[in-house]
């Protein structure tokens, strides 16, 4: 089988960095996505209307989600589904419904700890804060404060020498709510700023979907500037590839299947919600995307026996200074090619079937890739793959690229993976 020439280089990762800058939260991230997908002549459609069997390019926004789709000319009702699965949340510190408060004359934000990040790396950073504010008429705002705004500092170490024997030890609730200004506390005093900042009347914001992010700005790391480090990678690393997949698998009307991108929020957190990969948005979107062009039931469950999905989330790249954590046959390097992820015990979706598909994809695409498997004295996390497999009943399988310091609010990868990844996703959608 020979392989096709890539589509992607290094300017694709350029636009990744890109893409990261303008996604400080799910609600920016799909709608960075819609942004990509309206330039290639996809047109968003409502849930509450009524759907046609036209063809070409659609997409669904429904809160920090977004399914995308494309319909070949001449599509039947029980054409098969190629799909990129994907999520756009990322673990960091969200506010709270009662946000302001403070002590000893210092201002602060109350923040719940989102997912499960690496608690420490929020230290001693500089932080802006972006969301979703919902206001009196019942509509939706994205607000990005990309400025320096919060900050939760680290203990002296003159005050806690234990550090040296214990570690930082760090308490959820004490340790971890940002500063942002000096004097008392008052009530309301971080949505008038938000309202102020938007250009909005006191007293219109009514609800909000707030958090933290670093305003640091992703950047090429190294000698020979072949590393990349940014926020948000795990997962916005992947919902941008497939984003760009899409993009480019469209427009080809002898496409065997119809390629879709499904890139779900709330992953951190279990996926269970209305825009998770445990709700039904997916499936709702796939089942009208058959009856609009005129299918059964019987189309429905033909369509859904053909399909597959490629489950995209970062992994972890073998880390020099703790080897011994990974298993031992098994360690995916950064640069080396996307990674194939298995797990006996179905934390990963993949088997051998699966791994052929991708692996086919990957030789179509010239694109080298990676196995990992977990060391088996330390149980790995799972993604939204065998959620998907086991709620729609399609074959899935776990990829995407492996990376450093996952959970952080900055990761690390390899320079080149991320196009890599992109090429063997196009390969995988056109089939």
């Amino acid at each position: 089988m020979s392989s096709s020439p890539s589509r992607f280089g290094r300017g694709h990762t350029d636009d990744l960095m890109s893409f990261l800058s303008a996604s400080p939260s799910p609600y920016h991230a799909v709608a960075s996505v819609a942004e990509r997908l309206e330039k290639a002549g996809f047109r968003q459609v409502e849930e509450t209307d009524a759907w046609d069997g036209t063809s070409g390019g659609k997409y669904v926004l429904r809160g920090g989600a977004v399914v995308a789709w494309y319909v070949p000319d001449g599509a039947a009702a029980h054409t098969p589904f190629r799909i990129v699965g994907a999520h756009t949340d990322s673990p960091n510190l969200r506010v709270k419904p009662l946000p302001d408060t403070g002590a000893h004359g210092w201002r602060q934000v109350a923040v719940e700890i989102y997912g499960g990040p690496l608690l420490n790396s929020w230290l001693d950073r500089d932080l802006g804060l972006a969301g979703r504010l919902s206001l009196r008429d019942g509509s939706t705002r994205l607000v990005n404060v990309d400025r320096p705004l919060l900050r939760v500092p680290q203990l002296a170490i003159h005050m806690d020498r234990s550090i040296y024997e214990k570690g930082l030890q760090l308490d959820k609730q004490k340790h971890m709510q940002p500063v942002w200004g000096l004097g008392d506390t008052r009530e309301g005093d971080l949505i008038r700023f938000l309202e102020e900042d938007l250009g909005l009347a006191a007293g219109e914001v009514t609800g909000w979907d707030l958090m933290t992010h670093s305003i640091e700005p992703p950047a090429y790391l190294g000698r020979d500037r072949e590393l990349l480090a940014g926020p948000r990678m795990d997962n916005l690393l992947s919902v941008h590839a497939g984003t760009a997949a899409l993009v480019a698998a469209a427009g080809s009307d002898s496409l065997p299947y119809i390629p879709v991108l499904a890139a779900f929020d709330h992953e951190e957190n279990g996926s269970q919600s209305d825009t998770g990969a445990d709700g039904p948005l997916l499936g709702s979107v796939l089942e009208r995307s058959v009856y609009a062009r005129g299918g059964t039931h019987e189309d429905r469950a033909r369509a859904f026996a053909g399909t597959v999905c490629l489950s995209s989330d970062t992994g972890h790249a073998v880390h020099p200074n703790y080897a011994e954590r990974h298993d031992p046959t098994h360690l995916p390097r950064a640069g080396g090619g996307p990674i194939l992820k298995v797990n006996v015990n179905n934390r990963y979706a993949t088997d051998g079937s699966g791994r052929a598909v991708f692996a086919a994809a990957c030789e179509r695409a010239g694109v080298p890739f990676q196995s990992f498997v977990s060391n088996n004295s330390m149980p790995c996390g799972t993604t939204i793959g065998p959620i998907t497999a086991a709620r729609h009943g399609i074959k899935t399988v776990d990829i995407g690229v492996a990376i450093l310091s996952m959970h952080s609010a900055r990761e690390l990868c390899g320079a080149a993976d991320p196009y890599l990844l992109a090429n063997a996703l196009v390969a995988f959608l056109e089939g």
